[in-house]
This record gives C-alpha cells, sequence and structure tokens, in this order.
C-alpha cells in the first residue's frame, strides 16, 4: 500500500542520512538549555499575585494607577472589589505574553529554515532585547541567544521598581519565547525515526522538572527575602535567580550547541521560508489547515474537528488555570510557599503518569483516555469553585492534574496520526499555533470574569462549558 511505502521511505531516508540509533549529545544540550528556561521561567508563578499587589500599592510610574482610573466605572458598575483590579491585570499580562510566544514562534522557525538554527538561536530576539531595553547595540557580543532577551527580561524584573517596568520586562520575556519551537526543530534534526521519541521524552521531563522545582525555588527565596529585605523589594532574589539560571542557559548554548541544519538542507528563498511561518499567524487558515493539501477530506474534516475541539478545551482550561494562583492568594490567603506546595503536588502527580502511564498507551485507546481526561477536567474546576477550604481545593487539583496529564499529549497524537509524512511537521505546527493562541486569549477572558462575577460563577461555569469538548469529541468520526 501508499502508507507502507510512505514508511519505508521515510526509514530508508533516516537510514541514508547516517543518523545512529544512539543519541546526538545536541539533546542533551537540548534538554539542560530547556531545563535552565523552563526553571527561570517558573520561578515568578506562584508570586504573581504577591507582585502585583505590591505594584498596586508601590508603583512610581503611576501606570497603575491609570490603568485603574481606566476600568473604574466598569468597576462601580458591577461593584467587583478593588483588591480584585489585580486579578484583572494579571490577565492581560499573561495573555500579552502567550500572543507574543505566539506570534514570535512560527517567525523564528521560518528564519531558522533558511539561516540555520543556531544563528537564529543566537541573534533573532537580541534586537528585540536592545530596542526595549534601550542600550546600544555595542554593548553586546554577537554571538548572542535569544535566551539574551529572556535573560534581559529577567534583569528588567530585578530593577522593575514600578510597575510599567514590570509590563516591559513580561513584553521583552514574551516575544522572546521563540527558543521552545525552535528547540524542537534542533531536536529534530539530529534524531532518526527511532530515536526522536526518546529526545521528545527528555523535552518532556525538563517541563515537569522545570513546573515541579521552580516555583518551589521561587517561594523560598521570596521567604528569604521577605525575612531580610526590611520593607524593600522582596521580589529581588527571585528574580536575580531567575536572571542567573537565564544566563547559565545562554552560556550553555553559546559554547556547546553546534549548527543542527547544514546548508545544503536549508530552504532556498527566505520568503518560502517565512510563508509557512506567516500562515500560522492567519486566524482562519490555522482554523481550517488550509496548509495541509491533498489530503483525503475526510482527513482534513478530522483535523479541523480536532484542532477546534483542543481549542475550545484550551481557551477555557487556561483561563481557569492562569487565576487558580489568584483564586488561592485573595480566597483562600495562600502564600508563596502554600502556593508553591500545591505545584508541587500536581507537578508530581503529572510527572508520575507521565512517565509511567501515558508514554504507554497503545493506539487503539488514545481516544478513549483523550475523552476520559476532558470529561475529568469539568468536576475537577467545579470542585475548585465551590471549595471552602484546602481539603476540596485540593481535591479538585489532584483531578485537575490526573486530567492535564493526559489530555494534551493524547489530543497530540490523535493528530499526529493525519496527513502525509511530509506534513507531519505542519499538522503540528498548525496544531500547536491553535493552543498558543488559545493560551493567548484565555487567561484575559478568565481573569475578566473572575474580576466581574467571582471566583465560585466563573469556574462552575467555565468547568460546565467543558462539557462541550468533551461531547464533540466522543461524537466526533476519527
Amino acid at each position: 500500500s501508499s502508507n507502507n511505502n510512505n514508511s519505508k521511505d521515510e526509514k530508508s531516508k533516516s537510514a541514508d542520512s547516517g543518523k545512529p540509533d544512539k543519541s546526538d549529545p545536541m539533546i542533551y544540550i537540548i534538554f539542560i538549555s530547556l531545563l535552565f528556561d523552563l526553571l527561570a521561567f517558573t520561578i515568578i508563578l506562584p508570586l504573581l499575585p504577591s507582585l502585583l499587589e505590591y505594584y498596586r500599592q508601590n508603583d512610581a510610574s503611576g501606570l497603575y494607577a491609570v490603568l485603574t482610573e481606566r476600568v473604574r466605572w466598569f468597576q462601580q458598575l458591577l461593584g467587583a472589589p478593588e483588591r480584585y483590579i489585580s486579578v484583572l491585570f494579571g490577565g492581560f499580562l499573561g495573555s500579552m505574553f502567550s500572543f507574543l510566544q505566539f506570534v514570535a514562534s512560527p517567525i523564528v522557525g521560518g528564519l531558522s529554515d533558511y539561516y540555520g538554527r543556531k544563528p537564529v538561536l543566537l541573534v533573532c530576539a537580541v534586537g528585540a532585547s536592545l530596542h526595549y531595553v534601550r542600550l546600544p547595540a555595542t554593548n553586546f557580543p554577537p554571538n548572542l541567544h535569544p535566551q539574551s532577551g529572556i535573560a534581559l527580561s529577567y534583569l528588567i524584573w530585578a530593577l522593575s521598581s514600578n510597575f510599567a517596568l514590570f509590563v516591559l520586562a513580561r513584553f521583552v520575556g514574551g516575544i522572546s519565547k521563540g527558543n521552545i519551537s525552535l528547540c524542537m526543530s534542533v531536536i529534530t534534526d539530529v534524531s532518526s525515526v527511532r530515536t526522536r521519541g526518546r529526545g521528545m521524552a527528555l523535552v518532556g521531563v525538563a517541563f515537569s522538572l522545570g513546573f515541579i522545582v521552580g516555583p518551589m525555588i521561587g517561594a523560598m527565596f521570596a521567604i528569604f527575602s521577605n525575612k531580610t529585605a526590611s520593607g524593600g523589594a522582596w521580589f529581588l532574589l527571585p528574580s536575580l535567580l531567575a536572571f542567573g539560571l537565564a544566563a547559565g542557559d545562554v552560556l550553555v548554548l553559546a559554547l556547546c550547541l553546534r549548527e543542527t541544519l547544514p546548508r545544503e538542507k536549508r530552504v532556498k528563498e527566505i520568503s518560502s521560508a517565512l510563508s509557512y511561518g506567516l500562515q500560522l499567524l492567519n486566524f482562519s487558515a490555522i482554523f481550517r489547515f488550509a496548509a495541509i493539501r491533498n489530503v483525503p477530506k475526510k482527513d482534513i474534516g478530522a483535523l479541523r474537528s480536532i484542532g477546534l475541539i483542543y481549542f475550545l478545551y484550551l481557551f477555557l482550561y487556561s483561563g481557569l488555570e492562569f487565576t487558580v494562583t489568584f483564586l488561592m492568594y485573595h480566597k483562600f490567603g495562600y502564600t508563596s510557599m502554600d502556593q508553591a506546595k500545591m505545584f508541587l503536588t500536581t507537578g508530581v502527580i503529572m510527572t508520575l503518569l507521565q512517565g509511567s502511564v501515558v508514554r504507554r498507551l497503545p493506539e487503539a485507546k488514545i481516544k478513549g483516555y483523550a475523552i476520559f481526561s476532558l470529561y475529568l477536567i469539568v468536576p475537577a474546576f467545579v470542585l475548585v469553585g465551590l471549595a471552602e477550604g484546602s481539603r476540596m481545593l485540593y481535591a479538585g487539583m489532584t483531578l485537575f492534574a490526573i486530567s492535564t496529564a493526559f489530555a494534551v499529549t493524547c489530543l497530540t497524537t490523535l493528530v499526529s496520526k493525519y496527513g502525509n509524512d511530509d506534513q507531519k511537521g505542519s499538522v503540528l505546527g498548525i496544531f500547536r499555533s491553535l493552543g498558543a493562541l488559545a493560551r493567548a486569549l484565555g487567561p484575559v477572558v478568565g481573569c475578566i470574569a473572575f474580576w466581574c462575577v467571582g471566583s465560585k460563577v466563573t469556574y462552575i461555569a467555565g468547568g460546565l462549558l467543558l462539557i462541550y469538548p468533551a461531547l464533540a469529541l466522543q461524537r466526533a468520526r476519527i
């Protein structure tokens, strides 16, 4: 059959390329890079509600006060508490960060197909970083990685004595985050069909470790800062640690990473390199999977169905997930360490399930487990909304962790079955763009709902709305 021929061709290409079954050392360099990056990124998670409260009371720039006045009339109309304004601003910051990542990732990927991976990793975010921190280009050596932009965002955060600088730090960080998709490309470059799974598994391990350890480190440093910085900027130590991790990442990549896309394998025209990336910024095109051609109509229909289900799920999920830290802070009075313990609990559950169950799921059961995970998130968020004490909150977040461990992985596996062999990368690229767009919209909508109608209504309504993606997937013929 044609499928068998395609499979044979792919295997022969792998063999011809001379890639051994042993994993390329660059995979481990990428693992270390991502681990440093994610540890730095997650340090801020349990600190964000406290940070916004700090800027509400200590903002020399006046930006917080100006924004508060702009929404004052709406706040009075709804009767929303003054302290919940920080939730609203947190949502805008979260959505801004994710939207910038949504824009940056495909452009970075397109440029790397033309210029090579390492040159783009070294310089793509430097221009943005230099522009936003208003420093002359001569201050920087020519071999900086886009993590330089990320490192600078943490340095700006450390120096952010006012809210305007903090917003600037998040902007620089978001526009520098195209590195994640580029790291995936490096792994694909140096892997054979047999070893690619190992590389992607290491990426999963880096994410899990980052989201387990990073929040705990941030909370511990914040506690230490609170004890030693009498009335000062208590977030200085966590932000400097994030900067140190990002700077370490720069050194690892600058000294250890080699070019993984040879010149002969690069696209010949920069216009063709960017055309696919720009398609990923066209909302209509990504929902229609317009870049996927010469496949049966049934397959296109299946792709569009899974894509829409994934978008709706992640839109609702990310909005509720993002507001959990504000819920713990405002309703339950959780400290940064209390929140970090919650992140630790859910992270360990997800890591154990992904390492022992999810990666061993037989293909025939993937859809069933995906449906199960989408239904399970419904009671998870309803319990979180109804919770009046820590016991019920932990029960809801435990169900949340179990569902999260399965959902995205299973949906990604489902969508990866479609498209010809040379289209798999495009299919997954479009799928990731749908997820990034959902995460760009979800936090701001979730935080507006939290601010307008309170946490209980937001979580119960959001949980019940999540029945639709589960029901749609159950009925879908895929």
